[in-house]
């Protein structure tokens, strides 16, 4: 359950990112992205998840908000319309007991 409103919650900001927000939303945005992706990644980790662990630490790499990853706005926009798009399904749940992929 904690991990479906995290997913959720960076979602929200991540489309929020879409609409033009002053610059501190953006830092915001970054900060709390590199805590929810590293805290997807640990339960991943817990749960024998590699792959989707090394993608949360991925995008815990690429929001963090240390060392700016400049992409430019547009490049952001698709980045975040695509972590939107894909990040509340992830990991994929096997469909009548057949499992995605083997691990």
């Amino acid at each position: 359950m904690l991990l479906s409103i995290i997913k959720i919650m960076l979602s929200i900001l991540l489309l929020l990112c879409l609409l033009q927000m002053p610059y501190g939303y953006y830092q915001l945005v970054r900060f709390l992205g590199l805590l929810g992706f590293s805290v997807l990644a640990y339960f991943s980790f817990q749960q024998e998840q590699k792959v989707a662990a090394i993608i949360y630490i991925g995008l815990a790499l690429l929001f963090q908000p240390f060392i700016k990853v400049a992409l430019g706005r547009t490049m952001w926009n698709i980045v975040d319309i695509i972590v939107v798009h894909t990040d509340p399904w992830y990991p994929p749940v096997p469909i009548y007991g057949i499992p995605l992929y083997r691990s």
